[in-house]
């Protein structure tokens, strides 16, 4: 079944010029980019962005990251989208994570981990929504 998910290149990747390596393992996997735009987060839109994430420990830490720097917002489309950018990530620990995923290969630790992934349909379309409108995202 063919979904939609949003994926982010989180700013440590960015500056590790990982832009290509990660956006051809989406490729490879048959994950489509329909939209893509590099942004710099303000501390709005990232608060806004984790807020479910508000009450947990690491909230301004990861707010803090997030805004240090650009970041690759993508829309990626294919079949079983969500589940197969979840297997590329890996674990959110690099440490943890399985030989060759994106976050073992870019990741430093729990916190500069590389990538973020929608975990759900419901979360991809808040997500989406957030950075991109209808009309951005063509296929």
């Amino acid at each position: 079944m063919s979904e939609r998910t949003l994926a982010i290149i989180k700013p440590d990747a960015v500056r590790k010029n990982a832009i290509g390596d990660i956006i051809a393992r989406y490729d490879k996997a048959g994950l489509k980019p329909v939209a893509i735009r590099m942004m710099q987060f303000s501390k709005a839109t990232a608060e806004g962005f984790y807020a479910v994430h508000k009450a947990r420990p690491f909230f301004d830490s990861l707010c803090t990251f997030m805004v240090s720097g650009p970041v690759v917002v993508l829309v990626l489309q294919g079949d079983n989208a969500i589940k197969k950018n979840r297997e590329l990530m890996g674990a959110t620990d690099p440490a943890k994570a399985e030989a060759g995923t994106i976050r073992k290969v870019h990741g430093a630790n729990i916190e500069f981990n590389a990538v973020h992934g929608s975990d759900s349909p419901e979360t991809a379309k808040f997500e989406i929504g957030y950075f991109f409108a209808e009309m951005d995202v063509v296929g």
